[in-house]
C-alpha cells in the first residue's frame, strides 16, 4: 500500500496530538501506554513519528487518540481553530 504525502507529512493530527498531550502532562510513552491499553498496539517512538509527521495514521488509531486526549476528531483534524473538550 502506498500512503501519499499531504504537504510534507503522513498526516494531518499530528501537531495536535502533541498540544493535546502536552495539555495532560502525559509524555509519549504514557500515550503510547494509555493507547495499548484501549487496544491500539503502539510504542513510544509511534507517538513521536506521528507528532512529526512521518507516521500515517488510522482512523481507529484517531479515535482513540481523541477519546485518551479527550478532544474531538474535529479538532486533531484541524477543524476546530481551539481546544474544546470533547
Amino acid at each position: 500500500m502506498k500512503i501519499y504525502d499531504f504537504n510534507g507529512s503522513k498526516n494531518i493530527c499530528g501537531k495536535r496530538v502533541r498540544e493535546a498531550r502536552k495539555r495532560l502532562a502525559l509524555s509519549q510513552e504514557n500515550l503510547a501506554a494509555k493507547l495499548q491499553l484501549a487496544g491500539v498496539t503502539m510504542e513510544r517512538d509511534s507517538v513521536s513519528r506521528i507528532e512529526i509527521g512521518t507516521r500515517f495514521v488510522a482512523d481507529y488509531e484517531l479515535l482513540a487518540l481523541c477519546q485518551i486526549l479527550n478532544v474531538t476528531p474535529s479538532y486533531l483534524l484541524g477543524l476546530e481553530a481551539e481546544l474544546n473538550k470533547a
